[in-house]
């Protein structure tokens, strides 16, 4: 996508901040209360509005919906946000919204991330940092998103579940529970699979270090313990191998229970 400056057939509200070097497309809409950061490009068609806030550096493609209002029933025009982080790619026809009252009010997306084609992130959704969304992944509203997690195309998300780092769902996966780090899942409902070894890989991980995953992944799924007796037997572990304490504390913190 190569644009350059504002198009003349953008509207853009005289009170919207834009960046040095943000580009906006023909025909896009920037509304009053946006903020576009300094390298950030708008493709064509689309539309910013609500209280979004867009940081560094953003390719966000043509025919989004950035900023508009939630899909809940209970949202009354409370003045609630959207924030994206910087080095974004957005591809076409995504829409985020903002959040709602019921929530912290906001909408967040951090940096780095890859989100493809017709991907939704609804209201007080958190997602962090170097995640990939394929094509149509759709998050409902207050889901917590974890950095490096990957959603395979398809990929549907249940009300306030939260994906863990490194984790990975496959391509259609309806994803009901919390799905823990590092953790591969698929099918309708999701169930566990294995561990992400390819990309604890790239990610720099240790042979020692999957292995140990890989043995606490077992004791989680493969070993007939109570989920407590598992949660303990691994915070044990994590005493001795770092990379466990951020699977110890998500188990511990799961609001919706692990997917099983």
């Amino acid at each position: 996508m190569s644009l350059a400056g504002i198009h003349p057939t953008a509207i853009v509200h005289p009170s919207a901040r834009i960046g040095a070097g943000a580009a906006v497309g023909a025909y896009a809409v920037i509304d009053e209360h946006v903020e576009i950061g300094e390298g950030t490009s708008i493709g064509h068609h689309c539309v910013v509005t609500g209280r979004t806030k867009i940081g560094r550096d953003n390719r966000i493609f043509h025919f989004c919906s950035i900023g508009e209002e939630p899909q809940d029933r209970k949202y009354d025009e409370e003045p609630t946000r959207l924030e994206i982080g910087d080095r974004n790619t957005i591809r076409e026809f995504c829409t985020f919204n903002t959040g709602t009252a019921q929530d912290a009010g906001v909408t967040r997306i951090g940096n780095d991330n890859w989100i493809m084609a017709y991907v939704h992130v609804a209201h007080d959704c958190v997602v962090g940092n170097h995640t990939i969304f394929a094509n149509n992944a759709t998050l409902a509203g207050h889901v917590s998103v974890d950095d490096w997690a990957i959603l395979g195309g398809m990929t549907g998300v249940h009300q306030f579940c939260r994906i863990g780092a490194h984790s990975f769902c496959g391509a259609g996966t309806i994803l009901l529970q919390d799905l823990p780090p590092y953790v591969i899942c698929s099918g309708s409902p999701a169930v566990p699979r294995s561990i992400n070894v390819e990309g604890l890989k790239r990610r720099g991980f240790s042979a020692e270090a999957i292995a140990e995953i890989r043995r606490a992944y077992k004791t989680l799924y493969r070993s007939e313990l109570s989920l407590d007796e598992a949660r303990s037997k691994i915070g044990e572990a994590a005493l001795a191998v770092p990379e466990l304490a951020l699977l110890a504390a998500f188990i511990a913190e799961s609001g919706r229970g692990l997917i099983r």
